[in-house]
């Protein structure tokens, strides 16, 4: 009768056991991780560390000491949650410059005829994909933020 037992043991281990692709990590995790960035920065100001990739979807954190080249992702959307610090966004408008980079993106100088609006922590924001957006970042400033990269299907 000794079986009995160890097999509860393995079913209630087996139901305890958290689902695959569940990830979690609490605040003092996520400055440990961010307190990495400022080393990690190089010569275009910003730098990232990723927390993980699941199907269709990533997961930064993110520091920016200076301005961002505009961008526009074709496939992917962009959701940002700002964390700390200050900084502007331009969103819309065209991108004058615009070279393919890599797949799926594109990047130039700068962006004509967006809208600029200012960042601020616990600002969220979502990028649609084919939506040109440059960060702006005044010098001795700096922006803290997660930022999610969605897959459109």
């Amino acid at each position: 009768m000794k079986i009995r037992p160890a097999l509860f043991l393995l079913a209630t281990l087996a139901m305890a056991a958290l689902p695959v692709g569940y990830s979690h990590w609490n605040a003092a995790q996520l400055d440990a991780r961010a307190k990495t960035l400022p080393a990690k920065m190089g010569k275009v100001k910003v730098a990232t560390e990723s927390l993980g990739g699941w199907g269709n979807h990533s997961m930064s954190v993110v520091r920016r000491e200076g301005s961002g080249e505009a961008e526009l992702h074709e496939t992917q959307s962009d959701i940002l949650i700002i964390r700390a610090g200050e900084a502007s966004i331009v969103i819309g408008g065209t991108i004058p410059d615009a070279k393919k980079t890599t797949a799926h993106e594109i990047r130039g100088s700068r962006i004509e005829g967006g809208e600029k609006q200012p960042l601020r922590a616990g600002d969220i924001l979502h990028i649609s994909p084919k939506t040109p957006h440059q960060m702006l970042i005044e010098p001795g400033h700096t922006l803290d933020y997660y930022a999610v990269k969605v897959d459109a299907r």
